[in-house]
């Protein structure tokens, strides 16, 4: 009998996990637009800094958003118990925040002027170089900077998996959080790490001696500029179809319809099925824009109200 109880205890156990790791993979697929913009705005957030420092100040900023998480994780869970109600305003909220985001960075380059950017860089290039300049304040701001960021963003990714996994058990619910924050922790980071030292590494293939690792390494040096833009056009993608999907599905009238506009092109020959996958995506990529340029236009509204405030004062 004891033998018994605990094959069936096991097997609970293996079955609580098995629905543990299925949700986990749910929710790390409708975290997908901020994981993308995680990738690139933190290592953004480490260029500039000397090459040694690099891998140092990315296990700086990652130990800071353990902590981020240590806070959210149990915060999340706070709200699930006591005010469960408010998981689908924070995630409307979240999800308009993302499309704010997505929407902000199209906008930039007609908000600020190409000048601004290049006089930023030569700046920045000139603070490095100055020996005045306190290169460990330098770093130790960069590394706050970062973490801000990681705290809004890891804030999206805890309210987006609490609203995936938040009509099951609260154990269920803790295990799926901590398993995406940990999983996005390490792989976040991991993939940061990897991308600021992909030119040194390059740099350093392509003076080794052999035809093959001096072509690997210039492949490497041609590759990481390139990656750091595809990340940052794909992560902007994603945070319009995630914040846009977030919203679209809480709106029953825009859910229905991009669920019609699907059913009514499952019947194209060939081409159908395919249609019908993308359509809602599409719809929801669009949803997604228009809350943007809305929350956008809104947010630089009150910036101008005021400015004259305190130009008036």
């Amino acid at each position: 009998m004891a033998g018994a109880s605990l094959f069936t205890l096991l097997d609970d156990i293996a079955t609580i996990l098995d629905d543990v790791a299925a949700m986990s993979k749910v929710a790390a697929k409708k975290t997908a637009g901020v994981l993308g913009d995680d990738l690139a705005l933190n290592a953004q957030q480490v260029t500039g800094v000397k090459a040694e420092r690099e891998l140092p100040v990315v296990w700086a900023v990652a130990k800071g958003s353990m902590v981020n998480k240590a806070i959210l994780v149990p915060a999340a869970l706070a709200i699930s118990v006591f005010v469960p109600w408010l998981i689908t305003p924070l995630l409307m909220i979240g999800g308009a925040f993302l499309c704010y985001e997505g929407f902000e960075k199209l906008a930039h380059k007609y908000l600020h002027s190409a000048q601004e950017e290049e006089q930023h860089k030569v700046q920045h290039k000139a603070a490095v170089a100055n020996p005045q300049v306190d290169i460990v304040q330098m770093e130790k701001d960069k590394i706050k900077g970062a973490v801000r960021t990681d705290f809004i963003l890891s804030a999206e990714i805890i309210v987006i998996s609490l609203g995936t996994v938040a009509g099951v058990a609260l154990s269920q619910q803790a295990a799926v959080l901590v398993t995406i924050a940990v999983a996005m922790t390490i792989g976040v980071y991991g993939l940061v790490a990897a991308i600021v030292k992909m030119d040194d590494a390059g740099l350093y293939l392509s003076q080794r001696p052999g035809a093959a690792a001096q072509a690997l390494g210039r492949g490497l040096l041609a590759t990481a500029p390139r990656l750091m833009k595809i990340l940052s056009v794909v992560g902007t993608a994603a945070m319009f179809m995630v914040g846009g999907g977030i919203i679209a599905h809480a709106i029953e009238a825009v859910h229905h319809f991009s669920q019609g506009v699907a059913a009514s092109l499952t019947d194209i020959p060939a081409v159908g099925p395919v249609l019908a996958f993308l359509a809602p995506i599409v719809i929801d990529a669009l949803v997604g824009v228009l809350v943007g340029a809305v929350v956008l236009a809104a947010v630089m509204l009150v910036q101008r109200m005021r400015g004259k405030k305190a130009a008036a004062h």
